[in-house]
């Protein structure tokens, strides 16, 4: 998810004492650490950076429970190796400045050694810049923004498909199968809805669709009658959305109050039952693309989902096993090093190419080889339609590169 990619894809509440954790209210942190510094201690932590609180923090919860199970598993494989690994989330906020702050509290702690984060494109391109500086390598499970990765930075990387990769795939979905010839885009003017309508917008154009009709709302907007009663002038023949569910799920069922018929369609952002809570069945003709699926068609994914269920007493969301797989990249990247190291503590940046250098590893959601510039080259994107006001919706296909 651009969030600025949360999708997402894929529920707002945290205990406070888990939140004051998360931002460090009980973490010792030590003096920066400087270029190869190296970690004396025994000590290996993995956070997680992801909003906790907020409208988003149902995303971010997700991802962060997905993290902390994997890091959970493999505690005892790495006590057998001489290390205590710890796990420590963060709440980003969904705040680009909140990231950034956070990142560098992390920083300050040598015995980070990987980052799972973040959620929202927008917090992961900020914050991004922070653990350059300091090699520590980064794995989003769900930003999607095209320059995350574009910026030639050596410390990070992701799991999801692109914006350039979901837009076009959903405009094509558009055209070529719900034959839409007249299309009025909205979005949410933040990295992830823009990029994402922007992606979509030039995809449809370039394949013989007219957009008709591009607005932006502001993110905590409730009433969009403004931007409505321009969709009902226009006349579309379907809307797209390039948002988050708690603007989304309010635009779709303000948008049928309206009259608007015609389908709508959104990205990742809005893969979340909010919509079904909020909307209910009003969702009819809203669809969906998704950078993240349910890991419950192969046997190591219902394993995942049963591990969890059992671990947090809840179902799984968008994000859950890819909060996994980012931690298990990590992990694995962390042994790799550990290994070629002799068996020492390996430095930021050593952890850093190990990471980078992950090919064919097999995830509980996802199969991860990270290109020259950290995209995972099996990405892929699917496309659902919302059923009946209920969540997940039916997939309808899936795109791969």
């Amino acid at each position: 998810m651009k969030r600025k990619k949360g999708i997402s894809m894929m529920l707002a509440g945290v205990l406070m004492s888990g939140l004051l954790a998360g931002c460090g209210g009980n973490e010792k942190t030590s003096s920066p650490t400087t270029t190869g510094a190296k970690n004396d201690s025994k000590v290996i932590k993995i956070v997680s950076q992801s909003p906790l609180s907020g409208g988003s923090a149902s995303f971010g919860e997700s991802m962060k429970l997905g993290a902390q199970l994997a890091v959970e598993k493999q505690k005892e494989e790495f006590k057998k190796l001489g290390f205590d690994l710890q796990f420590v989330p963060y709440d980003d906020q969904g705040d680009p400045k909140k990231g950034v702050a956070n990142a560098q509290t992390i920083t300050a702690d040598k015995a980070v050694l990987g980052v799972v984060g973040h959620l929202m494109s927008g917090v992961s391109i900020a914050a991004s810049e922070t653990y350059e500086k300091q090699n520590l390598v980064m794995v989003s499970p769900s930003s999607t923004a095209v320059d995350l990765t574009e910026r030639g930075l050596k410390s990070v990387a992701r799991l999801v498909a692109r914006d350039d990769f979901q837009g076009p795939a959903a405009a094509k979905y558009a055209v070529d199968t719900l034959k839409a010839a007249n299309i009025f885009i909205i979005q949410d003017k933040t990295a992830y809805g823009q990029g994402l309508a922007d992606a979509f917008k030039k995809e449809a154009e370039k394949i013989g669709a007219k957009v008709v009709g591009y607005e932006g709302i502001t993110i905590g907007e409730k009433d969009f009658n403004g931007v409505l009663n321009q969709v009902v002038a226009k006349k579309p023949d379907l809307v797209y959305f390039g948002g988050l569910y708690a603007e989304g799920s309010i635009l779709v069922k303000q948008a049928r109050e309206k009259g608007i018929k015609v389908p709508i369609m959104g990205g990742d952002g809005i893969d979340s039952p909010t919509m079904a809570e909020v909307a209910k069945e009003a969702l009819k003709d809203t669809y969906y693309t998704t950078v993240a699926t349910s890991p419950s068609t192969t046997d190591k994914g219902k394993a995942f989902v049963d591990d969890y269920k059992k671990k947090f007493n809840k179902d799984i969301e968008a994000f859950s096993a890819y909060g996994y797989d980012s931690a298990a990249v990590i992990l694995q990247g962390i042994k790799d090093a550990l290994q070629k190291n002799g068996g020492k503590m390996p430095t930021r940046e050593q952890v850093r190419d190990a990471v980078r250098s992950v090919t064919s590893f097999d995830g509980v959601i996802t199969n991860v080889s990270f290109d020259e510039k950290g995209d995972n080259k099996n990405a892929k994107v699917y496309i659902y339609k919302f059923e009946e006001g209920s969540y997940p919706g039916k997939q309808q296909g899936e795109v791969s590169k």
